[in-house]
Formats: structure tokens, sequence, C-alpha cells
């Protein structure tokens, strides 16, 4: 794989945890605003998940494993 390619995979994988991290906040907003803000421990458990998810898409980018495609074959 060339430079170029891991460079565009970080890329990506910045973009999906951004993407997550922006779902979460507007969640917590929206219930906030509702008045039932998740407690700390929820949202801690969903940034492990996301660091997770980030883990899992580095270790994939490095071995070269070809990530779940859902539209498409191939």
């Amino acid at each position: 794989m060339s430079l170029v390619g891991i460079l565009l995979g970080l890329l990506n994988i910045a973009i999906v945890v951004a993407v997550l991290l922006l779902i979460g906040a507007i969640a917590v907003w929206v219930l906030g605003a509702l008045g039932w803000p998740p407690p700390a421990p929820v949202q801690k458990g969903y940034l492990a998940v996301v660091a997770l998810i980030a883990l899992v898409l580095i270790i994939q980018l490095l071995l070269g494993v070809p990530q779940i495609h859902i539209i498409g074959a191939g």
C-alpha cells in the first residue's frame, strides 16, 4: 500500500470518528434540551465505543483487511 493510500485511509478514519462524535454531541444536546441528559457513564461508554471503532479501523488499515461494504459488490 502506498503512502497516499495510508493517508487517505487515516483521513477516512478521522471523518468517521468526527461524524460519530458529532452524532453523540447532538444526542446529548437534544436530550439535555428535553430535560433528560444522559448520565456521565453513558457518555463515557459512547466515547469508548467510538474509540474501539477507530481502533478496529486503524488495525484494518494497517493489516490490509478489507472493510465491510454495505453498498456495492466486491
